[in-house]
């Protein structure tokens, strides 16, 4: 059950509208690193979470919560954006000069008035659960595995790609008031990357998180290949060295090492194609 209060959670003033730059937080909405992902993505691991401590799924609820919030701001500053937009298909030509100094060589005509016709005729002026280039938000980039250490490494992920948008969308606008709300949300970006590290560090950290599932007995895993690094070169070129090629690995559990890939197996042959397989005669024995 959830409560809502008509209040922002930070506010969202807008100085200088921009349909342009509503565009781009439309990404920061529903794109792939937006917030409708992350919220969606918390929610989904909070309702199926299992363990015996409740507190990794209250944590995510709220954490999901807040992120509705995130899009709400977000909505709000894509519709404040839009309040000189033009309304009339003649009007839209005019914003030419700034789409192209903007855009580039994007066919930024075609590309900007499109957007614009379905802010007004969708929309009504106002955000929708897309991203920039107005194609909705699926949902295939929700991640909740049902193992509280891949998802909060999935969060981590989610978030530095957030974060790393969200820097973005900061460096394209000078209006005062974006760049305020990009200074909230980016600093609740840097908690949540903090927040879901800590979890991991809870966990048992490295040490005691990885592999994961930690609860598969890594007596069962080929033990010459589970810290190998293999080079798949055929020059010759020896595998890039770094942390990963020798030295203790990351778990403690084993020793990295680099090996040159080579077939174990055999060339496979496939019996021939079923007679009702809708195969060619000449596949079929």
């Amino acid at each position: 059950m959830y409560y809502h209060d008509k209040r922002l959670q930070y506010p969202v003033r807008v100085d200088s509208p921009d349909p342009v730059y509503a565009r781009m937080l439309q990404q920061a909405i529903g794109g792939i690193e937006g917030e409708i992902r992350v919220c969606f993505q918390y929610f989904f691991q909070a309702w199926g979470n299992r363990a015996p401590n409740a507190k990794y799924r209250d944590m995510l609820l709220h954490t999901a919560t807040e992120e509705i919030g995130h899009i709400e701001m977000l909505a709000t500053a894509v519709a404040m954006n839009l309040e000189t937009a033009p309304t009339k298909v003649q009007e839209a030509g005019a914003a030419d000069a700034i789409v192209g100094a903007v855009m580039g060589g994007e066919n930024p005509r075609h590309i900007a008035e499109g957007m614009l016709h379905k802010h007004l005729l969708s929309c009504g002026m106002a955000a929708f659960p897309g991203n920039s280039d107005g194609i909705p938000f699926d949902m295939n980039h929700i991640y909740a595995s049902g193992n509280i250490a891949a998802d909060m490494y999935c969060n981590v992920a989610a978030e530095a790609t957030g974060r790393t948008l969200a820097v973005r969308l900061w460096q394209a606008t000078n209006d005062p008031g974006m760049k305020d709300m990009w200074s909230f949300l980016i600093a609740r970006d840097t908690m949540h990357q903090q927040q879901w590290l800590s979890v991991i560090e809870e966990l048992g950290g490295k040490e005691g998180a990885l592999p994961i599932p930690n609860s598969f007995p890594q007596s069962e895993e080929n033990q010459k290949y589970n810290y190998s690094f293999f080079s798949t070169s055929n020059d010759g070129s020896p595998p890039p060295e770094g942390r990963w090629t020798n030295g203790p690995s990351l778990d403690g559990k084993g020793e990295f090492n680099a090996v040159q890939n080579a077939p174990m197996g055999e060339e496979p042959v496939l019996g021939p194609a079923r007679p009702d397989s809708g195969a060619q005669s000449e596949q079929i024995a």
